[in-house]
């Protein structure tokens, strides 16, 4: 797990504009989501094509959270991402062409992102409840790259915690796509993961500013908790 966290100069930057670090005081448990983007093989795997080594110290986190959220009633969304080859061309060429451009690590990397291949990495607890949403683009919410979008609508879901790897990448893209279409976005910084530290903070620092908030998966409970404690005691 990365243990960098935002620096002083950004909190008393945004503080100094809008009066306090975070976005959201509390959070409604009917109106949440969690996203896990790309925990998966091609990402988890040691060795693998797109190995971010750090996604596997993050599984801890990750799964100390689902169960909490998934007693205070809010839906777990696995977002996996996989490609489609035919004739020798893939539904993302942009990619393809240009990310991966060396024949051996594009070959294995078109062999791991096949859709058969896709599946939660084996070390995340995945209860029978959760959603699975697979995407063909960096972010689940880009025009056409997935169903997220509906499914979100569908729960009446108007905010999202986003984890996942990498954070700079796929987490970013989904979570700044969350906020571009008013959806509440959320970071949820210990179940993040980057190639780097430096990545990872960067991310972090440039999200909390424009587009969301960041919290730990302990204040991510700590502001959904109140809520369900309101309605029980109603």
């Amino acid at each position: 797990m990365h243990e960098v966290s935002i620096r002083q100069h950004i909190i008393d930057r945004v503080v100094a504009r809008r009066g306090d670090i975070h976005w959201f005081a509390r959070l409604d448990p009917s109106k949440t989501a969690l996203l896990i983007v790309d925990m998966q093989n091609t990402f988890c795997k040691p060795g693998a094509p797109g190995e971010v080594p750090t996604s596997r110290s993050i599984v801890p986190a990750i799964n100390r959270l689902t169960p909490k959220l998934r007693a205070l009633g809010v839906p777990v969304i696995w977002v996996l991402h996989a490609n489609t080859h035919r004739a020798g061309r893939s539904d993302w060429e942009g990619f393809f062409n240009n990310v991966v451009r060396d024949k051996e690590i594009r070959r294995r990397t078109v062999e791991s992102l096949a859709p058969e291949r896709q599946a939660v990495w084996e070390e995340l607890d995945v209860d029978a409840s959760d959603i699975v949403v697979v995407k063909n683009r960096y972010s689940g919410l880009a025009h056409g790259s997935s169903t997220l979008e509906r499914v979100l609508r569908n729960l009446g879901v108007d905010t999202v915690l986003v984890g996942g790897t990498k954070t700079n990448v796929c987490c970013d893209s989904t979570a700044r796509d969350a906020m571009m279409l008013d959806f509440n976005s959320v970071m949820v910084s210990d179940c993040c993961a980057a190639l780097s530290d430096g990545e990872h903070q960067a991310a972090l620092e440039t999200f909390i500013q424009q587009f969301g908030d960041v919290f730990t998966s302990e204040e991510v409970v700590q502001r959904l908790a109140p809520a369900v404690q309101a309605v029980r005691t109603a």
